[in-house]
Order: C-alpha cells, then sequence, then structure tokens
C-alpha cells in the first residue's frame, strides 16, 4: 500500500447529519492518515528511545489491538526492578475516531523515559453499533488482563497507573473507579483534557459556550458523541465520572486542562470533586491552548509542557 500524503487526508463530515456508514468510512479514512508518516508533522515523531509494535490480547469474547511501547534497553535498566516495570494503560481520545497510532509522541517518550511499559488501547469507537460502555469495557478488561498477567508482560502490577486523552480520559476516570471497587490497586491517573459529564448537563459550562466552535473540537461533535455514547436506556450517570457516588478514596490523579476547550470546565469540576472527597489531585491549566493539543506538539507549543507535567507525576506516583 502507497503512503498516504496530507492532501488525501479525508474532508470533516458534517457531524449533524453524518449516517452510520458515513461515519464508519470516514474515521477509518482518518485513522489512517493518523497512523501515517504524513501526520508526524503536527502529531510529532515517537521518541527513538523506545520500541513500538501492535499487540493483540485476548479477552472475553474478543480480541483486541493494543499499541505497546517499551524503553528499547529494558532488559539492562537500572530501574525495572525484579518485579519488572512500572504499567501505564493509556486510552486515546476521539471517541467515535481515533487511535492509539496518534499518541505515539507521548506515549513513546512516557515508556523511555520513565522508563516504563505503556499499553495504549485500541478500544471499540463508539459508534451506532458500539456505546461508550463498549470502550470502558475494552479499557477495564485490558488493564485486568495485563495486571494479572504481569509476569509475561515484563510490569510490576504494584506500580500501575491509568492515563488518558479526551474520551481516553473519561475511560481512564471510569476505570479507576472500577479498580478501586475491584482492589486492584492503581498508583495515579492522568487525565488530560477530559469529558466527565455525558448526561443531559453536558453542555451546560461556560467553557462550552464560550468555546464551542474551535478547530479541534466543536459542540456538533460533542453533539454526536452524547448521542453515540449514550443510547436510549442507558444510564449517563452510570459513564459520568462527575457523578459517581464516591470519588474518595482514588489513586492521585493529574488533571490537564487547556484553557481553549470546550470541556475545560469538564476537566475542572472533576477536580474540584475529586479535591472535595479527599483524593489528592493537581490542577494543570494551560493558557490557550485547544483541546487535544497534547496530541498536536507540532502546532501547539504548550504540548511540550504538558508532556513534562504527564512525565514528571507519573515518575513521582510510580517510584519504586
Amino acid at each position: 500500500m502507497s503512503e498516504i500524503t496530507a492532501a488525501q487526508r479525508p474532508q470533516e463530515p458534517d457531524w449533524s447529519t453524518i449516517t452510520a456508514e458515513e461515519l464508519v468510512a470516514y474515521r477509518e479514512a482518518e485513522n489512517r492518515f493518523r497512523a501515517s508518516s504524513a501526520a508526524r508533522s503536527f502529531l510529532g515523531e515517537p521518541d527513538p528511545g523506545a520500541t513500538i509494535r501492535w499487540e493483540r490480547v485476548a479477552l472475553p469474547g474478543r480480541e483486541l489491538p493494543v499499541r505497546v511501547y517499551r524503553p528499547v534497553q529494558e532488559e539492562d535498566g537500572p530501574d525495572s526492578g525484579p518485579a519488572g516495570l512500572p504499567l501505564v494503560l493509556h486510552v486515546h481520545g476521539g471517541g467515535f475516531v481515533g487511535t492509539a497510532a496518534q499518541c505515539d509522541w507521548v506515549t513513546s517518550h512516557v515508556a523511555a523515559r520513565l522508563p516504563a511499559v505503556v499499553v495504549s488501547v485500541e478500544h471499540r469507537l463508539v459508534d451506532h453499533e458500539h456505546p461508550l460502555a463498549a470502550a470502558v469495557d475494552d479499557g477495564w478488561d485490558v488493564l485486568r488482563h495485563v495486571v494479572c498477567e504481569a509476569g509475561r508482560w515484563g510490569v510490576d502490577p504494584a506500580r500501575t497507573a491509568v492515563f488518558g486523552e479526551s474520551c481516553g480520559a473519561l475511560i481512564s476516570a471510569l476505570v479507576a473507579i472500577r479498580a478501586r471497587r475491584a482492589d486492584v490497586d492503581l498508583r495515579a491517573q492522568v487525565l488530560v483534557n477530559p469529558a466527565v459529564d455525558v448526561t443531559g448537563t453536558m453542555f451546560e459550562y461556560d467553557s462550552i459556550a464560550e468555546h464551542a466552535d474551535t478547530p479541534t473540537l466543536a459542540l456538533p461533535q460533542l453533539r454526536l458523541f452524547q448521542r453515540l455514547a449514550v443510547p436510549s436506556g442507558a444510564d449517563p450517570r452510570a459513564l459520568s465520572p462527575l457523578y459517581a457516588d464516591d470519588l474518595g478514596g482514588l489513586p492521585p490523579a493529574l488533571v490537564v486542562v487547556p484553557t481553549r476547550d470546550p470541556l475545560a470546565d469538564h476537566g475542572r469540576r472533576y477536580a474540584e470533586r475529586l479535591r472535595k472527597e479527599g483524593t489528592p489531585v493537581r490542577l494543570a491549566e494551560h493558557p490557550e491552548a485547544p483541546h487535544a493539543f497534547l496530541s498536536l506538539p507540532g502546532v501547539v507549543p504548550q504540548a511540550e509542557a504538558a508532556r513534562t507535567q504527564v512525565l514528571d507525576f507519573l515518575r513521582a506516583s510510580l517510584a519504586g
């Protein structure tokens, strides 16, 4: 197959009228572009200190791709310890479009520089057949699988964190809540420009009104996401970390908020609620940065500082 060029990137559709078939066709073409070398000019180059490869994880009733990042010299690394390297479960953003490959810049850096094994979940994307609950199950099942088979993966299950961006941050927050209920020990959670409310109040935030039409996220996309994420008959509160009954006892959180983001107030409100319920939280705001900025280092200079914050937070949280 010939390499994709920037000119071949598909045109963004009309989110308010897109059909089920058009959504699938668009995201397949868009994800091919995001995984191509042509996209590296704005998505960033992977860290040469990490190896990257696709693997498949056998889960109940399905197999799921995961993108695995490991430090090049992990066998000889002094920080891996007898039990293995720290594990960082990562979930990409996009909701109904997106691929783990679009996050290579940050995930490979974490793997190389922490060092750690980063497992990025290529979850089922939200569409007319797969609601948000399916993606959350994918995140949780991959975490449980890797932790249960820690020896084969070369990770230390006692040093585990979750890390997600946008919809991936929503999934990660829900996985952290589920892990507490299942007594799976997590050391940290990193939530970058998270969506945390998919109920009827999802759009009732000042940041939504102020930044309703930005280049990286606009209100029609959010409305489509909510319609697909929570089908008729589903309980939106069960998929909204902001409305969880209890947010105490969760792993310390780093909540990264770009200020020119419709979802900025989602992150602020979630950090506030975590703090009120006794979960340690650090809120890191990045002035003038747009939604999804951590995956756009080639065009958003604030991405570099955010990546450093993520790495420093994980290093402190997952230390020996």
